[in-house]
């Protein structure tokens, strides 16, 4: 089994493509050096805590401890998102939606997750 398997990264693969997307396309050119750099490096952060705790993922402690900064991030990437949504330099409400939606179910996916490991570690 990779961790390519699991949903929290294939979720959290969607976002990064959607947020770096979203940062090149529709954001001001001054936002891609500001807040636009900062939501696209959170949102990478959280897939890649993903990816390093997977593999640490026969240490239960390592594992848990990357699966908070994952999550995190997550919280992270979503202040940027409404940052940028409440300074009007993203103006699409449909990108917005679907981009905050996405990264809510991560969150929700990312705490049940981690809580699972919590509770059974299974070395997924």
């Amino acid at each position: 089994m990779s961790y390519k398997s699991l949903e929290i990264w294939k979720l959290s693969r969607e976002v990064v493509i959607h947020v770096h997307e979203m940062t090149l396309t529709q954001l001001p050119k001054f936002e891609m050096y500001e807040v636009g750099s900062q939501i696209r490096r959170s949102s990478k952060s959280i897939r890649s805590n993903i990816v390093e705790g997977y593999g640490r993922r026969f240490y239960k402690q390592d594992f848990i401890h990357f699966l908070y900064i994952a999550k995190s991030s997550a919280d992270e990437t979503n202040d940027h998102l409404d940052t940028l949504w409440e300074t009007k330099s993203l103006k699409d409400p449909e990108s917005y939606d679907i981009l905050s939606r996405k990264i809510d179910s991560l969150n929700r996916q990312l705490y049940s997750f981690l809580e699972t490991v919590k509770k059974s570690h299974n070395h997924y």
